[in-house]
């Protein structure tokens, strides 16, 4: 059997490799980027901290506060550090739960399918989002709880794990609301298939150590009329227009391309094995893996037969599924039987990731591909020139103030929480500059507690408008009834290599008429 061809020594091995391997190929990406709209955004999450947030819990600012030493160290590297160390820890936990649930082979598989996991390794293991302390605390809740509810005996060990459970479960919450389908595959388990577990204390004390957990979050939110929980049920609401089945293709090659297509390609394979009555994981861990993660995949499937939806919501849900492939890859009797360490389904996948990484990474800093030129979009415009504006736009203000012509301590106000955000960390950090957002509470999301903190705009004061050619909005529009006048000032154009990425248009905003007190 390949679990005996392969021995514990060489699968260890091959584990540390990996996971030295991937913690510098991660740690290389966080520092050789620049920050993406959602991560720039996250960073004033750390910057403004708070119970919760408009949009998401609070962890994944204080996981920027913690690796950054609360932004003592502030680039792009120390923003992203506690993603590149939870991603690492997060390869090595899935090992853990693949070892536990089958042996160290499944184990090996499962951190190799969830580094070649789009989702697993860049997204929560590189970028900084509130997926990267859900996906560690997620993997942390399904140990515990694979272990402990896999007891038919209820041992005090199971017990005292039940316990951990509600912490992890709590934590991965903090870090993202739909963690509670965590809680939801728990209940269904028991109520199937192991009710014994409703008999018992510490279930219930589980639970009870959860709702604690949560209490900063539902504290903020009623002291904002639930503002956060109203926000996503907006998001994911069911609209008046009927059936958009675009937006369902759109999800499902998304979570095809974040998920790894190769990887789905055997998650499908292992479910079909399932389904033929194929024996190859313990049916226990098999229906609690199915019942937390089958549920958020097809809930957010559903939603998207009706509005667009962004496939990494799904992305915890892979993860029970990435065991069960990974089970499956295990079994001798597969029809991917292989004695070599890393067989050929799983060093595709990984191939295919390498390769999307690498060209990934070359288009964002050198545009390799000139997609411009084609006539198609280029996503990776997000992800560069933020630096090289800040760079050029702190003489030209400065030239202007000491020209007279603007005053010294002129923010900088814009219309949407990005690019409120990237003006924040790459244009007015480095000058003294804070950035407002003026909008409506769907446009400038934190922003409105943001701009509260930052005090109100006096009277008479000037402020710098920067309007991007990607994204243009006329200042005119927006504020010209604000200020006494609004007047054209430069443009910044902005390149990577010898392709114009964007132009930044600035103005400057004389004069505010009336204060504005937030």
């Amino acid at each position: 059997m390949q679990n005996i061809i392969i021995s514990s020594r060489k699968i260890n091995l091959a584990l540390l490799i990996l996971l030295a391997v991937s913690a510098v190929v991660r740690a290389f990406i966080a520092g050789f980027i620049e920050l993406g709209n959602d991560e720039v955004y996250y960073w004033t999450y750390a910057k403004f901290p708070a119970l919760s947030h408009f949009d998401h819990p609070p962890m994944v600012g204080l996981v920027i506060q913690a690796f950054s030493l609360n932004l003592w160290f502030d680039n792009e590297f120390f923003i992203r550090l506690g993603s590149v160390i939870l991603g690492t820890a997060s390869t090595w936990l899935i090992f853990l739960i693949g070892r536990l649930i089958k042996n160290p082979l499944t184990g090996l598989y499962a951190a190799l399918l969830f580094t070649a996991s789009f989702y697993g390794f860049v997204l929560s293991g590189t970028f900084i989002l509130p997926d990267t302390p859900q996906v560690f605390f997620w993997l942390l809740s399904l140990y515990f709880l694979l272990k402990a509810l896999s007891d038919e005996s209820l041992s005090g060990k199971s017990k005292n794990l039940m316990l951990y459970a509600g912490v992890a479960v709590g934590l991965a919450f903090l870090s993202k609301y739909h963690s509670v389908f965590l809680l939801l595959g728990t209940f269904l388990y028991m109520l199937f298939y192991n009710r014994k577990w409703f008999l018992v204390k510490e279930t219930y004390f589980s639970f009870f150590i959860f709702l604690l957990l949560t209490l900063p979050v539902v504290f903020w939110n009623i002291e904002n009329q639930f503002i956060s929980f109203t926000f996503h049920e907006n998001r994911v609401g069911i609209t008046e227009s009927g059936l958009q089945l675009q937006y369902f293709l759109t999800e499902v090659a998304g979570q095809f391309f974040y998920n790894n297509p190769v990887n789905v390609v055997i998650i499908i394979a292992a479910l079909v094995a399932l389904i033929r009555k194929r024996s190859f994981l313990d049916v226990a861990y098999v229906r609690l893996l199915l019942l937390i993660s089958l549920p958020l995949i097809l809930l957010f499937l559903g939603f998207s037969l009706f509005r667009s939806t962004l496939p990494h919501w799904t992305g915890p849900g892979y993860l029970g599924l990435i065991l069960i492939a990974s089970a499956f890859l295990s079994e001798p009797r597969n029809d991917f039987r292989n004695p070599r360490l890393i067989p050929l389904p799983v060093a595709t996948s990984l191939g295919f990731i390498l390769l999307v990484i690498i060209m990934a990474v070359g288009q964002i800093r050198y545009g390799w591909v000139p997609l411009q030129r084609w006539g198609m979009e280029d996503v990776t415009h997000d992800l560069v020139c933020w630096r090289q504006l800040g760079d050029k736009f702190a003489p030209v203000s400065r030239k202007r103030e000491s020209e007279g012509l603007i005053s010294k301590d002129a923010p900088i106000l814009t219309f949407r929480w990005f690019p409120a955000a990237n003006f924040d960390y790459y244009v007015g950090r480095k000058i003294n500059k804070p950035a407002y957002a003026l909008g409506t509470l769907e446009r400038i999301h934190k922003y409105h507690w943001i701009n509260k903190i930052r005090g109100p705009l006096k009277k008479g004061s000037d402020a710098w408008f920067i309007s991007l050619s990607d994204d243009y909005e006329d200042p005119n529009v927006l504020y010209g009834n604000l200020f006494m006048s609004i007047v054209p000032d430069d443009t910044l154009v902005l390149t990577r290599r010898n392709e114009i990425v964007r132009k930044a248009f600035l103005y400057r905003m004389i004069s505010l008429k009336e204060e504005m007190d937030f």
